[in-house]
């Protein structure tokens, strides 16, 4: 595969020692990240789409996605196509742009000279002296997103693996965490261009929105099941920067999506500005997180899990899947009642400038907060 000379791991550098409280204030840039947050905390994933099983058609108009040229969205296009007609899951269809954007940035590159890796060739890199097929076959987008496909059906549970993972099984590059940053791009064009498909469970005949607990084609599944009573920075809680989710004690939290936990630790602070521990419940007077955990994940997006019943189940530098277990439901910390407080931050944010609200952003990749547990 060519050389990628902007892969970077997935862990980044973030301040150290920031001390965190659950509902600090502060005021929120405004969000206009398209494809990853929304403007409304009523829009449920149906309503949305989940995608149909028309497959899509790379020849017709087109519509415009991020800074995408016409060559990139068309060839967008063949890739989601040929997935749909080898009835590969929309989860694969995301790992395929994902790589192809690594790879070419969706163009369908040539010889390049001494700029090229060895032979590479095509959108996915693909090297005819590793049994890929001739230069001119590779140079095809359809054959080359064809033999993508079939070296990723032969992955052993790929549909479960990290996109990065998955692609790495694949190309073999490298680079090998390379792919993980285009994840959320990739969900945006499958998104635009098959009409939400990345937000879509089931196979290719039989798409339907992700059901709770179900890691929907985005690679983001919900991480608690359970009501919301409290939203995002209502009038009278102007500094609530999450949802709370209300479950029993006990209850299991879920990773959101594929990440590396950046935060595993206990913060409650008494009414006396003494720490109050974790090892007991809170109250409204006690600030602060209790046991809580923060992941970043692909797009330097980072999710926070507050008020656990006891320590996490997760580590600091752990590479955690999408619905993997990360703690349990309690009241520790700032919480009157058991419940998960969930945070969404972009831009590596962990301070209230980064965060933004859930609802509308789960329910673009798929994963809508609420409902009974």
């Amino acid at each position: 595969m060519r050389p990628v000379r902007t892969g970077r791991r997935l862990l980044i550098a973030l301040v150290a020692g920031l001390t965190l409280m659950c509902c600090a204030g502060g005021t929120a840039a405004a969000f206009f990240l398209t494809g990853l947050g929304g403007n409304s905390s009523t829009t449920n994933t149906a309503a949305l789409g989940c995608g149909v099983t028309t497959v899509v058609n790379a020849n017709s108009k087109l519509p415009s996605i991020a800074s995408l040229g016409e060559e990139q969205i068309h060839n967008a296009a063949i890739i989601i196509s040929v997935g749909q007609q080898l009835k590969v899951p929309p989860r694969g269809w995301v790992i395929a742009i994902a790589t192809a954007l690594q790879e070419s940035v969706l163009r369908n590159l040539g010889d390049l000279g001494a700029a090229n890796d060895h032979d590479s060739l095509g959108l996915f890199q693909q090297r005819p002296s590793q049994g890929w097929g001739t230069p001119e076959q590779l140079m095809d987008p359809v054959y080359a997103s064809r033999k993508f496909y079939q070296k990723l059906l032969t992955v052993h549970g790929w549909e479960r693996m990290a996109l990065t993972d998955a692609a790495q099984a694949v190309q073999i590059s490298a680079y090998p965490d390379a792919y993980a940053k285009h994840e959320p791009l990739a969900t945006l064009i499958v998104n635009t261009l098959a009409h939400g498909a990345a937000r879509a469970a089931g196979s290719v005949v039989d798409l339907r929105c992700a059901r709770p607990g179900e890691v929907a084609a985005s690679g983001w599944t919900v991480p608690v099941r359970g009501e919301i009573t409290s939203g995002f920075r209502p009038p009278d809680r102007p500094t609530h920067n999450g949802v709370d989710l209300a479950a029993g004690r006990g209850t299991p939290i879920h990773a959101a999506a594929a990440g590396v936990v950046i935060t595993a630790t206990c913060n409650a602070i008494g009414p006396d500005g003494k720490p109050w521990g974790c090892w007991r419940d809170g109250s409204t007077s006690v600030l602060g997180c209790g046991w809580y955990v923060e992941i970043l994940h692909p797009g330097n997006i980072i999710t926070r899990y507050c008020h656990m019943v006891d320590r996490p189940d997760v580590v600091v530098g752990q590479t955690v899947a999408a619905g993997e277990q990360i703690g349990r439901v309690g009241s520790t910390g700032n919480s009157s009642g058991p419940h998960c407080h969930f945070e969404v931050h972009i831009n590596g944010d962990r301070y209230p400038s980064g965060a933004i609200d859930p609802v509308p952003f789960m329910n673009q990749q798929g994963a809508p907060l609420g409902g009974a547990p």
